[in-house]
Formats: C-alpha cells, structure tokens, sequence
C-alpha cells in the first residue's frame, strides 16, 4: 500500500503526550484535505492519535507498522469539520487519590496506559485497559462507583474519561498530573 503525505512528521522516540504535540501543532500548516503522516515509536500512540483526530474532527486514515516504527495517516479537516478539543471537566488532583488508595476507599482506578507501562507499575487495585481497547472492554467496568481514570501524563486518561462519560458512567474523574507524578505505592 502507497500512501502520498503532503507532510512527514517525526516523532520517533517521544512518549505520550509529545507525538499528540507535535502532531496538533504541524497539522495547522496544512491544508483543508491534505494528509499528514506521523512517524512514532510509542506503541500507544496508535490510540492517542486516533481518538485525537475523531475528537477534532481530523479523519484518521490508519497506521502502517513498519518494523519499530508506526506511519500515522491523518487528513486534515475543513474549518467547518474541524470541533474544538474539548477536556473531561471532572478531575482529581494525583495527591486526593494517592490519600483515597491510602484510606482503602472503595474506588475503581482504570488505567489506560499500554501493557508494558502498566506492567512496570501502577497503583495497586488498578485494572490495565488500555484506550485502544476500551471502547471494547467496557463491560469490564464496574458503573455505580467512582472511577479515576490514570494514565503516564493525563492526556489518554482525558480523552478515556470522555468516552467513558460519553457512554453512561458516573462519577469519572480524570488524573492529573498522571503515573510520571505518583508518589504512592506501586504493583508489578
């Protein structure tokens, strides 16, 4: 398969937020219909780059994996498609959950980051559904209690915080800043 991008951007090598950045910042250089593709290494940034471009209204075309590298394709919208970026209103500050994990307070934590991040540490109690799957492991998710949803900066988390709002759950809150801040104690 052959796709002609009117842009190549680089983001080999950054981890979740930056490919997101850096993509947000060098799609308004194009123009209404033109394609960019997006080079990363981040395994999660397949989902970050997807569920950013539906939530703007950029049309995410798909992802070639070539070797390590993943070939992002997203055509840019018109002024009249484009929505603007909307955040999950409800957040928690990382410290108000560490004291709630502390208090062994009856909380779910969802946490969307990929398997490997997850498997080097997260919150004890926390179950790994990464936003690529989430839209399909739904059912898994316990409605009714609070849900903090976490990832490694705050930016999957947002946009997994959304969707989970979006389809009927209550009591969602973000995490911010996110696993690069937390200070509590972790799982293996």
């Amino acid at each position: 398969m052959s796709i002609t991008a009117n842009q190549i951007l680089d983001a080999k090598g950054l981890a979740c937020p930056m490919p997101i950045v850096k993509t947000k910042k060098a799609i308004t250089n194009l123009e209404p219909g033109q394609v960019i593709e997006v080079q990363a290494t981040d395994k999660g940034s397949t989902a970050d780059i997807k569920a950013w471009s539906e939530s703007t209204g950029h049309q995410y075309l798909g992802t070639i994996e070539e070797g390590d590298v993943l070939k992002h394709y997203i055509r840019r919208a018109s002024e009249e498609e484009i929505t603007e970026e909307k955040k999950h209103e409800d957040v928690i500050d990382l410290e108000k959950l560490r004291a709630k994990v502390e208090d062994n307070e009856e909380i779910s934590v969802i946490d969307v980051r990929e398997p490997a991040e997850f498997a080097f540490g997260h919150i004890p109690g926390a179950i790994n559904i990464p936003l690529g799957e989430l839209e399909d492991r739904m059912t898994e998710i316990k409605n009714g209690t609070d849900l903090y949803v976490v990832c490694r900066t705050g930016n999957r988390s947002d946009i997994a915080s959304q969707k989970l709002s979006d389809n009927g759950f209550k009591g969602v809150k973000n995490v911010l800043p996110g696993m690069t801040k937390w200070n509590g104690k972790i799982e293996k």
